[in-house]
């Protein structure tokens, strides 16, 4: 495992981090779930991200669990704040001080430690003042329930106020989670950059594009039985953008590449994301140890640039850069 600086801090990661959104107390039963963790810890792996939504509160308290016994020091644990949790009430959501505060002592109890190494804002709240939330954070910060601060799904303006506004408060903004993989890449063009600028890294989400990277996935075909695409639980809606013939065609053709580089698809898509300068980590999430033990391999490789510019030529258009698209799907109004 290779280790990065989260941003501009003195924090080092695993650039493969665990992630458990979808999975631990939904998908995967609990005993499965802690074989994954363990997976990981074997694998190197010391970063784990969960947030208080996931199976409503349920996937911190697992990964809580799984965790227990190990040496806390050696551990970089980060959640997040803003959808709903519990039955829903007026203010179970959004960055208030009140619900953030408030959820930031429910995710330490689940998750059995008196403190997260990052705090994320998991989207951005435009009922609540942003000073407002980001004086919750310091405040936080300075209670030593948190040692950083970061966002997600966040536009470039709305983390170049968050970065100003934590330096007058007198803490480090440091990461931003969006979105990235060969077929999903909005930051690009606006995000990058400006997180370049402000010494603020990319935790990705997604960076096998929801499992369709993978090749599992067949123009012409039906899913899989059992395969993220047949979950109604919310795995199938998020990855219904791409199950297009077309983007499933291009996709099939990066199988060579692949092989060429004597890489699994899955191990290729992974690796892609971690050649981006400003990427710290490639979240990885897993329903089997298997498939931790697979994605692993994709760190400390390097991609020769005659392959990324293969990469690009292979998927052509099907590619989303639209640096709007991080606005557009943003809420609108705070969830209820």
């Amino acid at each position: 495992m290779d280790y990065r600086y989260l941003g501009n801090s003195g924090l080092k990661i695993s650039e493969i981090t665990y992630g458990n959104w979808l999975t631990h107390g939904s998908q995967v039963e609990n005993d499965a779930a802690t074989e994954c963790v363990r997976a990981a810890l074997d694998a190197g792996i010391s970063t784990f991200d969960t947030a208080d939504v996931y199976a409503n509160t349920k996937a911190e308290t697992v990964l809580g669990e799984a965790l227990k016994g190990e040496r806390r020091e050696g551990l970089e644990i980060f959640t997040k704040v803003y959808w709903p949790t519990g039955p829903g009430g007026k203010n179970d959501s959004g960055l208030s001080r009140k619900h953030v505060m408030e959820s930031i002592d429910g995710s330490l109890r689940r998750l059995q430690t008196d403190y997260v190494d990052l705090y994320q804002a998991h989207r951005y709240d435009t009922e609540t003042p942003l000073e407002e939330t980001m004086q919750a954070f310091a405040d936080i910060v300075r209670q030593g329930k948190a040692l950083y601060i970061g966002v997600s799904e966040w536009t470039a303006d709305q983390i170049r106020e968050g970065v100003r506004l934590s330096k007058e408060l007198g803490f480090q903004l440091v990461s931003s989670q969006p979105q990235y993989s060969m077929l999903w890449r909005v930051i690009e063009d606006e995000v990058v950059p400006t997180c370049a600028e402000l010494g603020v890294s990319q935790i990705v989400w997604s960076p096998i594009a929801q499992g369709v990277l993978t090749g599992k996935y067949e123009p012409g075909q039906a899913p899989p039985a059992g395969s993220r695409a047949t979950d109604e639980k919310g795995g199938a809606d998020m990855i219904k953008r791409f199950m297009n013939d077309d983007v499933l065609t291009r996709v099939q053709g990066l199988r060579p590449l692949a092989d060429e580089a004597g890489l699994t698809m899955a191990q290729l898509a992974v690796a892609w994301v971690l050649q981006n300068d400003n990427v710290a980590a490639a979240l990885v999430g897993a329903s089997r140890p298997e498939q931790v033990h697979e994605n692993v391999k994709a760190a400390g490789v390097r991609l020769e640039p005659e392959l990324m510019t293969r990469i690009d030529e292979v998927l052509g258009d099907v590619v989303e850069r639209d640096p709007g698209k991080t606005a557009q799907n943003a809420p609108k109004q705070r969830p209820s």
